[in-house]
């Protein structure tokens, strides 16, 4: 059996015999689950040093831009004259061909490729070449190269002339038009008569037409790994939107939210549920304009200006379109349930509106761990992107007989015709989810830290009688800051830790789900569907019960001082010993305030839309493939953004009402240590009816 709290938390008598204010006391107060707050310690030292092999070994610039025959990356500014030549171009258009041959063992990779300011497009009138790297014999700068369009055919002596027109290089024609597609030269199978004629009227090897050397290329560039890549280089690209819209935008609109709820409260349900249909179905309809189902603003591979014939699609297109119909989906299911319950929730706004009032004061703290979670997520998005492309490069091994001119040894080299690949060992992909994983524990602690103090300064104004101040006063938010960090960072780590651990399984058993599923492998038979959608729906009620469980058990640990399950038991057998009293008056917490939150980052994901859809993230260096992924982060850092700064009035609330519930149960069902407010609204018959019986 639990001691009473208000012998732990009330009023301490002072030396003199008279009753002293106090928050919540020091008295039986000790650091508890310590273990769990060193292996939080040693997962941080961990953290820094995963990200320390990502900062020595990543190169982002890697996840945008290819290689070329030397290994080095396109745009790399420690590459000497590829600053600005981003684009990678391949050389033999024989080569790429064979890549395309389902039996051929030469693969693209090993195609010779080259660094460029732009594609090539083949002359009108004559017969254009695209030369190697100026070296050697050919004594012109990179610069003068650049000027002169990559050609130099004119200073070949006769013995490179006849191995360029054997496609052995250091110069080869211009047959196919090439348009830039995500800063990689995507060949068009339609070959220019004009320059196939004089390259045949030269005495030119054959040169395949077929449409696998367009297929050959697009098949690269649009295969998952490098999709991925580009995916993490639009968050980085990005950034300005993110800071924006991800972290200063959600700040000014949870502040205006909680001042509204505070001062209209009354009017916040139906303003919250009407503002978050449109916010929901406005992102819906960006999802469908961006995959190209209304007007003509789809998202396109190619950049910069091109043939309006020329139509090349991709994955990025795919995935946005799937989007659109899921977020189909959740509109419609959120706008019936919203309409729904609007009713129902206007129950609760009576008694919630007397609780809210309360945290006017507390409205404030949470600058400071969003402060705290700023810096953290600029270290971790860029330890994130380095980790990302931190794969090796290194020489492909094949053994195949294609043979170039070598302008530094002057003669036709048949040894080194391997390309370079970026090479990914398992423990880089072991260290990419060590580090998502602890960007989620990380967020999950920061959280848990801001509701315990939250908790703590609020449960010290009840139990005080609420005569301290007629709103939560400063002082108390430091005092419960102070036993934050002295008594309970242990618990605090281990409610996070089981929230990310079970959230972690999860997201694995998902991403098992639909591997099952696209390889066909999911049950038939009607048994075998029940138990895996069962199955679905158990570990999603498992999670929800646990962050529930750990709310709940973060408030007792500020009221009692005790370990995280000691306080989870208690918080627990509060619950269920008032389940009608807290769950009528809890509604506004559970769906008002989630909807605030859902609005909250709504606003963020559409503002991130309309900021993608300028010029800057729509060509050229800065252009983005996909608006997918930045505007998903933004919502996502909205949403935690929201949760911290609501979590001022879901934690007051469920404090006050725990406290409440507390109070009652240690002296006979009266409430001794509730404020005059509180008392005056929970004790009301006609609430209390409403309360417990519910609607007629």
């Amino acid at each position: 059996m639990r001691g009473p709290l208000g012998a732990v938390i009330g009023r301490y008598p002072s030396s003199d015999g008279s009753e002293q204010m106090g928050s919540i006391i020091r008295h039986n107060r000790k650091c508890r689950d310590l273990v769990f707050l060193v292996i939080f310690i040693a997962f941080w030292v961990a953290m820094i040093v995963n990200s320390s092999f990502g900062f020595n070994q990543g190169n982002p610039l890697r996840l945008t831009y290819g290689l070329d025959y030397k290994g080095n990356v396109c745009g790399d500014k420690h590459a000497k004259g590829l600053r600005q030549l981003e684009l990678k171009y391949w050389l033999n258009p024989n080569q790429v061909y064979l890549s395309g041959l389902k039996d051929n063992q030469f693969k693209l990779a090993n195609a010779r490729s080259i660094c460029l300011l732009d594609c090539p497009t083949p002359s009108e009138d004559s017969l254009s070449w695209v030369c190697d790297y100026p070296e050697g014999d050919i004594r012109l700068s990179m610069d003068d190269w650049i000027d002169r369009n990559y050609d130099y055919y004119e200073f070949l002596t006769p013995e490179m002339r006849n191995t360029s027109l054997q496609l052995q290089g250091p110069c080869y024609p211009v047959i196919f038009p090439s348009v830039n597609v995500y800063w990689s030269c995507q060949f068009i199978a339609r070959p220019s008569n004009v320059s196939l004629r004089h390259w045949q009227q030269m005495g030119g090897v054959n040169i395949n037409e077929d449409i696998i050397i367009d297929k050959s290329i697009h098949r690269s560039i649009n295969s998952r790994s490098s999709v991925l890549k580009r995916y993490m280089a639009d968050i980085g690209k990005a950034w300005p939107v993110l800071i924006v819209c991800g972290g200063i935008l959600p700040l000014f609109l949870s502040v205006i939210w909680l001042l509204l709820i505070r001062h209209f409260v009354a009017a916040m349900p139906w303003i919250t549920v009407g503002l978050f249909n449109i916010l929901i179905i406005a992102v819906t309809m960006f999802y469908y304009l961006k995959a190209g189902w209304i007007g003509n603003d789809a998202i396109s591979p190619i950049i910069g200006e091109h043939d309006p014939y020329i139509r090349i699609s991709g994955r990025e297109l795919t995935h946005l379109r799937a989007a659109a119909v899921f977020m189909t989906f959740i509109t419609v299911v959120a706008v019936l349930t919203s309409i729904a319950i609007v009713r129902r929730i206007l129950m609760a706004t009576s008694v919630a509106a007397k609780v809210i009032g309360e945290a006017q004061a507390l409205i404030i703290f949470p600058i400071i761990p969003y402060t705290i979670l700023a810096i953290f997520y600029m270290f971790w998005f860029s330890a994130a992107f380095h980790l990302f492309s931190s794969g090796q490069v290194v020489q492909n091994d094949c053994n195949l007989n294609c043979c170039v001119y070598d302008l530094l040894s002057k003669r036709v080299n048949c040894d080194r015709c391997c390309g370079y690949s970026i090479h990914y060992t398992p423990h880089i992909g072991v260290a990419i989810l060590f580090h998502l994983f602890g960007g989620y524990w990380a967020t999950q602690f920061f959280i848990a830290c801001s509701s315990t103090v939250i908790a703590g300064s609020v449960a010290s104004y009840y139990w005080a009688r609420g005569e301290t101040s007629p709103e939560i006063p400063f002082l108390p938010v430091f005092s419960s800051m102070k036993r934050l960090v002295r008594y309970n960072l242990g618990s605090v780590a281990l409610g996070s830790l089981i929230v990310s651990f079970v959230e972690s399984i999860r997201f694995m058993l998902e991403s098992i789900r639909r591997r099952l599923k696209v390889a066909g492998t999911t049950p038939d038979n009607w048994f075998g569907k029940a138990v895996y959608h069962t199955s679905r729906f158990s570990l999603r009620c498992i999670e929800w019960t646990i962050k529930s469980a750990n709310r709940n058990a973060y408030i007792m640990i500020a009221i009692t001082g005790k370990s995280f399950c000691k306080a989870s038991a208690i918080a627990t057998d509060l619950i269920i010993s008032n389940i009608l009293r807290i769950g009528r008056v809890n509604v506004i917490g559970d769906v008002i305030l989630f909807l605030g939150k859902l609005c909250v980052s709504l606003s963020t994901a559409l503002f991130a839309f309309l900021m993608l859809d300028t010029h800057r993230y729509r060509s050229a260096h800065n252009k983005i493939s996909s608006p997918l992924f930045p505007v998903l982060v933004c919502w996502g850092l909205g949403y935690v953004v929201a949760t911290l700064f609501f979590a001022v009035v879901e934690m007051s609330i469920d404090t006050i009402i725990l406290s409440f519930c507390q109070d009652s149960e240690e002296h006979q069902g009266t409430a001794q240590y509730a404020p005059p407010l509180l008392i005056e609204t929970l004790n009301d018959q006609n609430e209390m009816q409403r309360l417990t019986q519910g609607p007629q």
